[in-house]
This record gives structure tokens, sequence and C-alpha cells, in this order.
């Protein structure tokens, strides 16, 4: 596994610490216990992605970060998804890590009944019963973090998330990551533009890792995404669907700026 940037390190350790102290450490061989069940999941939400393929736009609901601070007060996470919903957004995101972005999976629970799409958890999985948690919230697919697994251990989540009904989207951040990809086959793949030492993002690197993704697979550029010219780049680069929290969460009119950035551009 590649070294960890600091704040993820921080924020993976501190996960696994909180989630062992509620159900004890991971037993069992999860490994061992998915050996060749390598068959590909659908649902709703890859189904609603591949529907709006070029402008899949999975919105984001999130109650802060290390970076921004907390957002309660400033943002009504119910009202938010029900603008997703209204205004066209293809699938949902929902950050649920508690200590650091200050989310829940009731939060997930709640988003979901309110807007009605399909729902990504969005957590830093450590534990398979993590997977758990989101199947029983309401959730469609789950992230998983390639830089947080060996090889096998990513294909290990992966298949167990597929057991459980939910598509698992595999998130990117360089190259070592992107190569852990080259031996299976998967549904949807991501590339996250936020470099997670400086917190600085860039659309450029999507575009440097898309060639490497898998070809077969729904690609995700996430983060950084903020007019409807980014995801014009973006989708004559290959990339399918695209993931926006922070340009949504802070603009004045959320439902105008979703509708920005999922009108086509006419030429």
């Amino acid at each position: 596994m590649s070294p960890l940037a600091a704040i993820l390190s921080q924020i993976v350790d501190n996960r696994r610490l909180k989630v062992e102290a509620q159900v004890g450490p991971a037993t069992g061989d999860l490994i061992g216990a998915q050996v060749g069940a390598n068959l590909l999941v659908e649902n709703e939400f890859s189904a609603s992605l591949k529907r709006h393929r070029g402008r899949a736009l999975i919105a984001e609901v999130k109650m802060g970060s290390p970076r921004i601070g907390s957002l309660k007060g400033r943002v009504d996470p119910l009202e938010q998804v029900r603008v997703y919903a209204r205004e066209g957004a293809a699938a949902l995101s929902v950050v649920v890590e508690p200590d650091f972005f200050f989310g829940s999976y009731e939060l997930l629970v709640e988003c979901r009944r309110q807007s009605g799409l399909p729902t990504l958890a969005k957590d830093f999985v450590v534990h398979p019963v993590q997977l758990e948690w989101a199947r029983e919230a309401g959730a469609d697919a789950v992230l998983l973090i390639a830089a947080l697994f060996s090889d096998a251990e990513l294909t290990a989540y992966a298949h167990h998330a597929r057991s459980l009904g939910l598509v698992p989207l595999i998130e990117t951040h360089d190259a070592a990551d992107v190569e852990k990809l080259s031996q299976s086959a998967w549904e949807i793949v991501g590339v996250n533009n936020r470099d997670l030492e400086t917190f600085k993002v860039d659309l450029d690197h999507s575009m440097d890792l898309v060639g490497g993704l898998p070809a077969d697979a729904l690609k995700v550029s996430e983060s950084g995404i903020a007019i409807a010219a980014d995801i014009d780049r973006l989708e004559k680069a290959g990339f399918d669907a695209f993931l926006v929290g922070e340009s949504l969460l802070l603009a004045d009119d959320p439902g105008a700026k979703l509708r920005e950035l999922t009108a086509r551009s006419p030429w």
C-alpha cells in the first residue's frame, strides 16, 4: 500500500479505532471467503449513471470537512437533497464519516428517503461491517478508497459489497491505485482530483489518469468541478459521471447550479 497522506492517515486511523470499539476487530478471512466471486452487479445506482451518461451528476451532501469546517446551521441537508432530486441529479452521495466530516448513517437514511435518489455511502471503509451499515441505511453503492487496501483486499471488499447488493465505486488518487484495477473487472471507478496533502484540486489529475482506467467501467471524476465547462472537458476525456459537492453545497442557489452543470453545451 502506498504511504497515505497525513490527513487521510489520521482519518483512517481514527475511523478504525471507532469502528473496532463498536464491533471489535474484523474476524474471519474476507479474502479467502471471496475467492472466485467475481460477478459484477448492477442496481439503481449504476443504472441511473448509465441513463444520464455524460451528464450524470452524483450530487453530494456533507456536513463539513477538515478544510471548510462544519456546515451545520449553514446547509439544510434534507432541503438540499430535495433540490437535487427536483433538478435532475442522477444520484446522491452522502458523506457518513462522523468525526471529520460530521456525517452519519442516520443522515444517509433521511437523505435517501427525502430524495428518492439512488445513494452512495461515502465512508472511509476499514472494516466489513461498514458495508453492512451502508446496506442497512438504504445505500445502493459504497465508496472504496483504493489506497487503503492491497490488491487482494480491494477485490475482497468489492466482492463483499456486491454480495450485499451494493455497487462498489473504487476511488483512485494516483497511478499506483489505478494499477490495482488491472486484474479484475469493475462496475464504477473514480479519480479524486483533490490532493490529500494540500487539499488543492486540479482537474488535470483526472485527465492524467483516465487513460489507465478500465475501459468497460463507468468513470467518475470527483472533486473540484465548478462550472459546466469542467464537465464538458471531462466528458470529452472519457468520463461518464461527475461527483460534485462543495460547488452545490456552497452555492447561493443550488438548484440553478445543478441545472447549469447538467445542461449540455450547444456546440
